[in-house]
């Protein structure tokens, strides 16, 4: 653990404010969820909460059986960050945080398909090999969870039919959804 030299008192409410130079570095924004830990020694740990964190061992099996059927590198992304990868470099995206560019399709609600000739979006900040292809928010109880995104290599495009590729795209976000709601 790191520390910031940041000192904070509780208020008459029980609240603490968490600095904004922490807030836009760990991008926490207002309505994140927190998860509290603590421990023997009086440590108090916030940790941003993702659901689609919890299911990240389904996600990546959902990834993996994406890729061997379809062909498709996929990843799945909570609000902040890569959880669940197939078929693209563990140097790349493990634990990667997501790019502006894919945190503004995920707020978007709707599906994203490349179009060609528009600008290429990375999913991650240092990418370099693949582009997004097709990206659907996934969405539980009308709160957003994160995303499943399709890549391309960044010298082709995708072999799939353009509304199949949506559709299993759309598929697995629905799924992963039902999944965090059960």
């Amino acid at each position: 653990m790191k520390a910031t030299g940041i000192v904070r008192r509780i208020d008459d409410l029980g609240r603490v404010v968490i600095p904004k130079e922490i807030r836009r570095t760990m991008r926490i924004r207002e309505g994140d969820p927190l998860e509290i830990f603590t421990d023997r020694e009086g440590e108090v740990i916030f940790k941003k909460y993702s659901p689609i964190g919890e299911l990240s061992a389904r996600a990546s099996q959902y990834a993996e059986a994406l890729h061997k059927v379809c062909s498709m590198a996929i990843a799945v992304c909570d609000r902040s960050s890569v959880i669940a990868f197939s078929g693209l470099s563990k140097k790349e995206y493990a634990d990667r945080s997501i790019s502006s560019e894919l945190e503004k399709i995920i707020e978007s609600r709707s599906i994203y398909f490349h179009e060609a000739g528009k600008e290429k979006l990375k999913a991650t900040p240092d990418a370099t090999g693949h582009f997004i292809s097709c990206a659907m928010p996934i969405i539980s109880e009308g709160d957003i969870a994160g995303c499943v995104v399709s890549l391309c290599e960044s010298g082709s495009s995708s072999t799939l039919d353009p509304d199949v590729e949506k559709k299993i795209v759309t598929t697995a976000a629905t799924f992963l959804g039902k999944q965090i709601e059960s």
